[in-house]
């Protein structure tokens, strides 16, 4: 069991800052990743079909062996992260405590921005996490066209910035010294959302935090797999082809991802 992999899931690219992440703080762990290509992205999409889109692709990847699964999308850990944690025998790690805590301990005015999907922004989750710490105030706004720009491998254009512009202006205005970034596709654009929001503000991501939670539960549990392992990276996505997932990892990743599998998920019934 030492030896199983760890299994990552994302509603498309993003959650390969995580995946990176992992890899990078455990080298010896093996990973399965799992981006739902044919449903993404989630954040617009209903939080009922987004849990049900979430627990079919984690049946998939318990039913693969898995030791543990990684929950790398703040909008399906706002949605069923509950649900994961009742329903699998494995443990589970999310991507929302980590940012929550480091924004914490990061801010020095009290007040933090949080910027995500409509899904993660509407759910509340990053408001209600921050909110009983006295003395911090929060302030969102939802970025829905971010993760379009990613997944178009667009990081870097004047049309980017001028969105990105009108997004932040709200939290430049009021005074944050700290931002969340709220979906794992946003690490992609940190250039152009500090580049706006200017020195003094620090830009806080999920990935480095949770890989470090990856890394306790797997100690605790007596999980980490064993001295002279060899990982093996598994990427796999749900849609019709897996050619725009390749050339887009690779292209946000500067390694490569030489081969993905496609995977189908079953449907599944939820008490609505």
């Amino acid at each position: 069991m030492n030896n199983a992999p760890i299994g990552i899931f994302d509603s498309g690219v993003g959650g390969l800052t995580v995946a990176r992440a992992i890899s990078d703080q455990l080298p010896r762990e093996s990973l399965v990743y799992v981006g739902d290509t044919l449903h993404s992205p989630y954040g617009p999409k209903p939080i009922a079909d987004v849990r049900r889109y979430s627990l079919e692709v984690l049946d998939t990847l318990v039913e693969q062996g898995v030791k543990m699964l990684v929950i790398a999308c703040n909008t399906a850990s706002a949605a069923m992260l509950r649900d994961a944690r009742e329903r699998y025998d494995v443990p589970v790690v999310e991507v929302i405590g980590p940012a929550v805590r480091t924004a914490i301990a990061a801010t020095r005015n009290g007040r933090i921005g949080v910027i995500g999907t409509e899904g993660t922004i509407g759910s509340g989750v990053y408001q209600d996490m921050l909110g009983v710490n006295p003395g911090i105030e929060v302030f969102t706004a939802a970025c829905p066209r971010f993760v379009e720009f990613v997944e178009a491998g667009v990081t870097d254009s004047p049309e980017l910035l001028a969105v990105a512009e009108e997004y932040l202006a709200p939290l430049r205005a009021a005074d944050v010294d700290t931002l969340v970034l709220g979906c794992t596709h946003y690490p992609f654009l940190k250039g152009a959302i500090s580049y706006l929001m200017g020195e003094g503000v620090s830009l806080v991501s999920s990935d480095s935090e949770t890989a470090k939670d990856v890394y306790r539960q797997l100690l605790s549990n007596g999980l980490l797999a064993d001295h002279g392992a060899e990982a093996a990276h598994t990427y796999e996505a749900t849609g019709a082809d897996t050619a725009t997932f390749t050339t887009l990892a690779n292209r946000l990743l500067g390694r490569e991802v030489r081969d993905v599998r496609l995977v189908r998920t079953g449907a599944i019934d939820l008490p609505r």
